[in-house]
């Protein structure tokens, strides 16, 4: 899809910042702001399109009502906050669609609703289900209840998970600034970019820090950052502000629109290179990252020069080079407490001293993603 081809797009994913909501830090909900993402939304379900709205919020919206000026640092002032600003944005989002007799739904995520297997095929269906059902789900991280180590971070990232658990064909960051710039929006003289044929080519200098309003998590690294997972995956993403958004999902230019670049793997594999957690790492020689890079092989116990943490067979594990860059993950077979004595090793010279079921892959390429 190029940028031409964005009204096409029949199924969307948006994602709205909290400082798109609320404007300035300690702001309250914004209900024009709502509604504008309404009317945005409306406009593409009229046009024939499923839209999924990641919406961040909840904890700016429950800054002002609890009588904070700015957003807490400790986890569980962020918590209560949560509490009370989850229940205000559902309600507002709940009446804004109503003016076009949409239902809407909430759905509240944590990360291990996609790091474990079975939990991602059940977010999974119960998104489809919604969407077959006419419904436009709300989705947020659960706050509330999440801890520091189950916490996705920033719902950048979250809506390049959910637009992966979909089969998304477009995923819309919108943003209270209206593109990427080759250099801080403020500064003299800075250009936006129109397209970005391939996420790695930008020089991460641009990128800075989190956002200037004070209420979210994220800022351009955390945009750009879901702007890989999805466009490596085949998935295009725009990333506009809110009072251009219209324009730029019309397909005029407006925004950052960037490229998906890759034929899209199955669900199984998206899962396992985006979602699933890592256990551990395991070290492989130059003769292995070859294998693995250019010839698509499984990865065999003689290749394994060394292995890190703890982990079980079945889990998530990375792989790495020598030098330590990560070229892909998978599922070892194996527990990592039985791997030292089978690093270096043939399976069948394993399999004559250890026992026939020592003859196999490590990860067999079938549960191996190249990242």
């Amino acid at each position: 899809m190029n940028r031409a081809g964005i009204s096409n797009a029949k199924r969307i994913v948006v994602k709205i910042g909290s400082s798109s909501l609320t404007g300035s830090a300690g702001a309250q909900l914004n209900p024009d702001a709502v509604d504008q993402l309404v009317e945005l939304v409306a406009q593409a379900r009229k046009g024939g399109a499923e839209v999924c709205v990641v919406s961040s919020g909840a904890i700016a919206a429950g800054l002002a009502p609890l009588g904070l000026k700015v957003r807490p640092k400790d986890l569980a002032t962020q918590q209560a906050a949560a509490s009370v600003g989850q229940g205000l944005l559902m309600h507002r989002y709940t009446e804004s669609f109503a003016r076009y007799q949409i239902t809407a739904s909430q759905v509240l995520l944590t990360t291990q609703d996609v790091v474990r297997r079975s939990h991602y095929q059940n977010a999974q269906r119960t998104l489809d289900r919604l969407l077959a059902l006419g419904v436009v789900p709300v989705i947020n991280e659960n706050d509330t209840v999440g801890t520091q180590e189950i916490r996705f971070g920033d719902n950048d990232r979250l809506a390049a998970l959910v637009a992966l658990l979909i089969g998304a064909d477009l995923l819309v960051l919108i943003s209270d600034i209206d593109g990427l710039y080759d250099a801080p929006p403020a500064q003299a003289g800075a250009k936006r970019i129109s397209d970005v044929a391939s996420v790695g080519d930008i020089d991460e200098s641009i990128l800075g820090g989190a956002g200037s309003a004070g209420v979210g998590s994220g800022g351009m690294i955390t945009k750009v950052e879901a702007a890989r997972i999805v466009t490596g995956s085949g998935i295009p993403m725009l990333l506009t502000s809110l009072s251009q958004a219209a324009q730029a999902i019309s397909g005029e230019d407006f925004g950052t629109f960037f490229n998906g670049h890759a034929s899209r793997n199955n669900s199984r594999m998206l899962w396992l290179a985006h979602a699933s957690t890592p256990h551990g790492r395991l070290i492989v020689d130059d003769g292995a990252v070859t294998a693995l890079l250019e010839r698509g092989v499984s990865l065999l116990p003689a290749g394994v020069t060394s292995v890190e943490g703890e982990f079980s067979a079945g889990d998530a594990v990375e792989i790495a080079s020598q030098s330590g860059k990560v070229i892909a993950r998978g599922l070892v077979a194996f527990d990592s407490e039985e791997i030292p004595v089978m690093m270096g090793r043939s399976t069948k010279e394993l399999a004559k001293e250890l026992g026939p079921e020592y003859e196999r892959e490590l990860v067999h390429r079938d549960d191996l993603v190249l990242i």
